[in-house]
């Protein structure tokens, strides 16, 4: 299956001020097939080592600071013969081995003709460690669960061919729309972490991708229960188990109370940290105002979290499938529509988006594009624009405002309404 992160690594190989390269991402979300790909496209070679599965390779680098040395050892530890330029080095399981993570700032500094990748399983709460990682040393390139875009593509070549031709202003047709949406009622059943795509694509079975999911819920929780750090292992374990209840609230944001009566900030603080920087979260800050730059006007006690894929938070919360194909009305179907547009908005702004609540209204997500505030609205079905939305829209005059729906691909004064399957080209679009 394509992933459009490789565009990113291509671009990273090609920068001549290149630093050795970190790949952030949850477990399963396809970190190691992504590396090894890039390094049979656009190297002459590539030599992959795992951390976790041989032990032996720590002790090179326990006692080597030399990158040249070190290179010299892989080589004769394995066969594997490493080129400058020509041969792509792939660490994997690194958070593994402490000293190669460490080894990172001396190939940047003493050896910047090797092309040095990594990635690791949890290694983004290894990440938050500031003491933990070679600070500006290193490039940082996140990756998220395949977009919908990237799931359209593996699953209909054909309507991924039609997608990717829809640009600003067009109409979509009404075939394209009927199959577009349908594809989309799949994308909630089955998510974007690969192998519940791979299953999908082959089997079309939703009971196979079932039964995969909830063997990867297994797995992120065994990960959270072998966590030895400073964070509690259990409180990490109650907050992921707590997300479908607090998102199925109406007033959506998280509220500590919810976990166990009478609990307080600073006994889950640091596990909802651990497990956004792990990529299991999304954290959404609500802002005092929606002005440029958002950042500036974070309540960072004020807050909504939602699952980094939307497929695993149906199947958290129990969703029967055949709600989401006969689009029947269900009590969960607003949160789930929302984490899917989360998901689809990651990465496509330099700025995360936020969401605005000043007690009288709400909305649901802001974006920030460049100097531009942009309210969002997301709705799971054809309904009316709220009410909240239009007061905005009134007071504020934004130049855009942006409503997802199932509507057709359309605007209407200020508001663009966007069909839910185009979340993934917003800044495209807008």
């Amino acid at each position: 299956m394509d992933r459009t992160a490789i565009n990113q690594l291509m671009a990273w190989k090609n920068d001549p001020d290149r630093k050795p390269l970190i790949l952030r991402g949850a477990r399963q979300v396809g970190k190691t097939w992504l590396m090894k790909e890039f390094g049979k496209k656009c190297y002459g070679s590539h030599a992959y080592f795992n951390f976790d599965e041989e032990k032996g390779l720590h002790s090179v680098f326990e006692t080597n600071k030399n990158p040249h040395r070190i290179v010299q050892l892989l080589w004769a530890a394995t066969g594997k013969k490493i080129r400058p330029e020509e041969t792509l080095i792939i660490f994997d399981e690194i958070q593994e081995c402490p000293d190669a993570l460490n080894a990172l700032k001396y190939f940047r500094e003493n050896a910047p003709e090797y092309h040095v990748i990594a990635a690791g399983s949890l290694l983004g709460t290894l990440l938050s460690q500031p003491k933990s990682f070679p600070v500006g040393q290193v490039n940082l390139i996140d990756m998220y669960p395949l977009s919908f875009g990237e799931f359209l593509s593996a699953a209909d070549e054909p309507l991924f061919s039609y997608y990717g031709q829809i640009q600003k202003g067009q109409a979509v047709e009404d075939i394209f729309h009927t199959r577009l949406l349908e594809t989309y009622s799949s994308y909630l059943i089955v998510g974007g972490l690969p192998e519940c795509v791979s299953s999908w694509v082959k089997y079309k079975d939703p009971q196979k991708v079932k039964r995969i999911q909830e063997e990867l819920i297994t797995i992120y929780e065994n990960d959270f229960s072998k966590h030895n750090g400073k964070v509690n292992s259990g409180r990490i374990l109650m907050v992921f188990r707590n997300i479908v209840s607090q998102l199925a609230k109406d007033n959506e944001k998280f509220i500590y109370g919810c976990i166990k009566k009478g609990a307080r900030a600073r006994e889950f603080e640091e596990a909802i940290e651990w497990l956004v920087s792990a990529g299991m979260l999304n954290r959404v800050y609500n802002v005092s105002k929606p002005e440029h730059p958002l950042k500036a006007f974070d309540c960072l006690s004020n807050f909504k979290l939602f699952l980094f894929d939307t497929g695993l938070l149906k199947h958290m919360a129990g969703i029967d499938n055949a709600a989401i194909l006969l689009e029947s009305d269900y009590q969960f179907k607003g949160p789930l529509t929302e984490n899917f547009v989360l998901q689809q908005l990651k990465g496509q702004f330099d700025v995360e988006p936020r969401f605005y609540a000043d007690g009288r209204s709400e909305l649901d997500f802001l974006i920030q594009d460049g100097v531009d505030i942009i309210p969002v609205e997301v709705k799971a079905g054809e309904g009316k624009t709220a009410a909240s939305f239009k007061a905005y829209i009134k007071k504020r005059l934004p130049k855009t405002a942006i409503r997802f729906s199932k509507r057709r691909y359309s605007e209407d004064g200020s508001i663009t309404n966007l069909p839910l399957y185009l979340a993934g080209k917003t800044q495209e679009l807008v």
